[in-house]
């Protein structure tokens, strides 16, 4: 590779990382944080308490069949539907505030891509969601609800579960002299090691 091209190239590599991990956290608050606190708002039931007596329609979102079998009676419902009603409202609002800001961003990430994967399930599943909302890979339509968008939304969740929330995050500011966040990389000979903390004990080439 010409010496112009390889210095190019070397420079994107270095600025992969915090630019990637920044525009997906950009790019996830501008699409999907109002998405969710809006999906939210509308499981949470009357007072301040609302968030532990869940909404009908929270019920029906999450358990559309056995809230049918019941006849929409909230009262009918199992603790462990409340239980898990409680908890997808409370990721709905926790989960897309942790990624925004940049705390604990990787265990949120990964906590959204189950979310998500659950709540496709849950269309097809639980509401029957039609073939033209489920959508299929490798054809000429790209605009189905759960198979073309919500694959996006996973991919960009992706990016800060393997690269972290980038310079602009709390987890930088809080965490960035802690010695699990930044691996050390040592020159031995010949080849690059990389050398993890002690208590992992070992190091290898990259």
């Amino acid at each position: 590779m010409p010496a112009p091209l390889f210095r190019i190239a070397d420079g994107l590599e270095r600025l992969s990382d915090p630019v990637l991990s920044t525009l997906a956290r950009i790019v996830f608050a501008a699409v999907l944080l109002r998405y969710y606190w809006a999906s939210g708002l509308t499981k949470l039931g009357d007072g301040i308490t609302g968030i532990l007596s869940p909404s009908v329609g929270g019920y029906a979102q999450i358990f559309p069949r056995a809230m049918e079998a019941v006849g929409f009676n909230t009262g009918e419902m199992s603790w462990l539907h409340w239980a898990v009603v409680v908890a997808g409202t409370l990721a709905e609002f926790i989960l897309p505030l942790l990624i925004v800001v940049g705390l604990l961003t990787r265990l949120a990430a990964l906590g959204m891509i189950g979310f998500v994967v659950m709540q496709s399930l849950t269309d097809v599943v639980g509401h029957g969601a039609d073939a033209a909302t489920i959508g299929a890979w490798f054809d000429r339509a790209s605009g189905a609800l759960i198979l073309d968008q919500r694959a996006f939304w996973v991919l960009a969740l992706l990016v800060l579960v393997f690269k972290g929330a980038g310079p602009l995050s709390l987890d930088r500011l809080w965490f960035r002299n802690a010695p699990w966040v930044r691996p050390v990389f040592r020159q031995r000979g010949p080849e690059r090691r990389l050398v993890l903390p002690s208590r992992w004990g070992t190091s290898w080439p990259r």
